[in-house]
């Protein structure tokens, strides 16, 4: 069993944010060519504890036959939980460990310490989004609606795929904790005008560029503040009401993952008895499978529920790298020996 710790994990991915977006975008297309198996994400929570939870994500990630070009097939699962409570006491809101498995014996060969690799793929995915949907647009500048771990991922990823961005805003309900978030995170968007927004609407006028990454559990806006044509990515799910997710486009990571556990997605799916209000995947915009999103002064939507198989494919990215650089603690002895 080969143990890699958080620090491990942050050195070998350090300075690979174009790697990690295109690994991402691999396992998008994989997943839309129907090369991976991917079964519903599974949700333990608490009793009186509603914000609570703990959620394993198993999957498998495949390849099509003789295509070495990709990475190999891989296969495991994500333990992760989410604490929104830890924040006040000075931990972080997530924790998770990643178990990879042989796929010739099915035994655990690999486990490593995952928040990272949660929070990078998070933040990758939505960085891909944002170019895919902007569609050769530059924006504007970009606001951030949270200034959690999540949000400073999706600010580092961004300044790759954006290089052109030069001014921020922010918006937190605590704006001590948005003022702190600028000074920690200001190199990651050098040079950029940054502005601290009074007012929810402030935030979501002020760029055609808006990423959500709250711990909000029920929605509580619409987008009528937003200019013409914005990009949202609304990674935490459950900020949009209902009209705010049927008055725009909307593209999802997997319809069948996403309308569950009363996203704003979920919530549309129960309001009006479908799915009609879901204009694509990204794996099919990815792949050219589907119709471009219309500009037509709509927002345009971006709703991941977090694809197990998008962590396999780094952490089995992690597992490579530290084999070929001997990082990592190997533990014998942790499996039964060989049976006579």
């Amino acid at each position: 069993m080969l143990i890699i710790k958080h620090g491990q994990v942050a050195g070998l991915l350090t300075g690979r944010e174009k790697e990690v977006v295109d690994l991402v975008a691999d396992a998008y297309e994989r997943h839309d060519e129907g090369r991976t198996v991917l079964p519903h994400s599974v949700f333990l929570r608490f009793p009186d504890r509603p914000r609570d939870r703990i959620i394993g994500l198993p999957g498998y990630l495949g390849t099509a036959a003789g295509d070495t070009a990709r990475g190999g097939e891989v296969a495991g699962m994500k333990w992760i939980s989410s604490f929104p409570g830890n924040v006040a006491g000075g931990h972080e809101r997530a924790s998770a460990a990643i178990l990879l498995n042989s796929l010739e014996t099915g035994h655990p060969e690999a486990l490593i310490e995952g928040s990272l690799i949660s929070a990078r793929r998070t933040a990758a995915s939505a960085a891909l989004a944002s170019r895919l949907l902007l569609d050769g647009r530059r924006p504007t500048g970009v606001t951030l609606v949270g200034t959690g771990v999540i949000n400073r991922e999706v600010l580092r990823f961004l300044a790759v795929v954006h290089p052109h961005l030069d001014s921020l805003a922010v918006y937190d309900t605590d704006p001590e904790r948005a003022a702190r978030f600028t000074a920690d995170h200001a190199r990651l968007l050098p040079g950029a005008r940054v502005r601290h927004c009074g007012s929810l609407d402030e935030a979501l006028a002020a760029h055609d560029l808006v990423s959500f990454a709250t711990t909000a559990a029920t929605p509580h806006t619409g987008l009528d503040a937003c200019p013409p044509d914005t990009v949202v990515l609304h990674v935490s799910l459950r900020d949009l009401t209902v009209p705010a997710i049927l008055g725009s486009h909307n593209v999802v990571d997997d319809p069948d993952h996403v309308c569950r556990e009363k996203t704003s997605p979920h919530l549309a799916q129960e309001h009006t008895g479908g799915r009609d209000f879901i204009h694509a995947s990204i794996g099919a915009l990815l792949k050219g499978t589907a119709a471009p999103v219309p500009r037509d002064g709509r927002p345009v939507v971006f709703s991941p529920f977090g694809l197990g198989v998008l962590d396999l494919a780094l952490a089995r990215f992690v597992r490579d790298e530290a084999r070929a650089r001997g990082i990592g603690t190997s533990v014998e002895g942790f499996l039964p020996g060989r049976t006579p």
